[in-house]
């Protein structure tokens, strides 16, 4: 029998454990804290206090009720067609307008398969279809946490809960260094994501490099492409949206923009993403078989401003579950990140500097002490 809200639900567990009325909220939050997943299977009709955006921050009509004036078909990268001679410039030239106009775009012909593609996909869904004390032993509030299972955005700070349940797995290399600390159940989950994680790391070096090319740098003067692909952080977010009984008042993901240089996302087919784009939320039409890569506050930092870290959020809604894979790849902790030397060399015709330096471990210091929402980060490194 579905349960008739939180409030229920708070009240049979207080008289399991012989608590007080007046101990309710206090419960109520624990039980919310445990994650959507959790509040899914126990049958919630309607959302509890903690997920309810206020009216202005809600997502309004879901996703599938979107005219066509409300969604958008990012541009496309074929990266079959990179690796040809001929061809190569007018892709350079579409990579180039797309994370200078969008900051987003579909990649195809990538050359992940399309079984590594589902593999990872199912083995994320029967992650999340564990019983709770299976799931719950990674659980962490700490960001830091190389391997964390949480809920919301930052559960920690989030004044509202969002819809959201996730496994972070750090990929930093060696990647045979930190598998062994990630959940040995599914069974199939070490191999499974071992093998994805390298197989979009040798995506994401290829697509970071033409990146760089388009914009007309190497990242070889500061030694930044190299770290890229030999030493470079990675970590992959596998995150679980489920069906929510009332989705036009929460969201899974707040308005947000990543942190890193290139973001790769493969997500199955229930939409859900939305971007800013000329000052519009629009909905992102999926396309079989594609990664959904997106520009990072690092590298607009390291292009100066030509390249643009959007704004993103994600919806949700009542009747069908959504599972995505982002695998986030930037340099290491400490590198310092700043605009690209040929950018700003006024020898070479470059522009003025338009951000200050930063490095990873500032954004993690940052993250745990705010709500991290918006574009607060790479507004904070701004200097004009």
């Amino acid at each position: 029998m579905a349960i008739v809200g939180l409030a229920n639900t708070a009240s049979d567990l207080l008289r399991q454990h012989g608590k007080s009325r007046g101990a309710i909220d206090d419960d109520e939050d624990d039980y919310c804290l445990k994650g959507v997943r959790h509040l899914s299977d126990a049958g919630i009709t309607r959302l509890p206090g903690r997920y309810v955006l206020p009216a202005c921050d809600r997502p309004g009509r879901s996703v599938g009720a979107a005219p066509a004036s409300a969604r958008v078909k990012l541009p496309v990268v074929d990266l079959a067609r990179l690796r040809v001679p001929s061809e190569r410039d007018g892709v350079l030239r579409t990579l180039y307008t797309a994370c200078r106009d969008y900051g987003f775009f579909h990649l195809v012909n990538h050359g992940v398969g399309a079984e590594s593609v589902a593999a990872m996909l199912g083995v994320g869904a029967r992650f999340f279809e564990l019983p709770f004390p299976e799931r719950a032993r990674y659980m962490s509030p700490d960001v830091r946490a190389p391997v964390r299972y949480g809920t919301s955005f930052n559960q920690a700070n989030d004044a509202v809960l969002c819809w959201r349940d996730f496994l972070k797995l750090s990929c930093a290399p060696p990647l045979g260094d930190v598998v062994p600390s990630w959940p040995d159940s599914p069974a199939d989950l070490r191999d499974v994501a071992a093998a994805y994680a390298e197989a979009s790391r040798r995506v994401f070096v290829e697509v970071v490099g033409a990146a760089m090319e388009a914009m007309g740098i190497s990242g070889a003067e500061d030694g930044v492409m190299e770290e890229l692909t030999s030493a470079g952080s990675q970590m992959m977010t596998v995150n679980c949206y489920p069906a929510c009984p009332q989705p036009d008042l929460t969201l899974g993901m707040p308005p947000h923009s990543d942190y890193g240089f290139l973001t790769l996302v493969l997500q199955d087919e229930v939409e859900g993403l939305q971007v800013m784009h000329d000052g519009e939320w629009l909905t992102v039409d999926p396309v079989p078989g594609s990664f959904v890569v997106n520009v990072g506050d690092h590298f607009e930092i390291y292009s100066n401003g030509r390249y643009k870290s959007v704004l993103h959020r994600v919806c949700v809604n009542s009747t069908r579950p959504r599972i995505s894979v982002a695998s986030f790849h930037s340099v290491g902790a400490q590198r310092v990140v700043g605009p690209a030397p040929e950018l700003i060399d006024e020898k070479r015709g470059g522009e003025p500097r338009r951000y200050m330096d930063t490095d990873f471990t500032t954004f993690l210091a940052y993250l745990a002490s705010a709500e991290g929402k918006h574009k607060n980060f790479l507004q904070s490194r701004r200097l004009d």
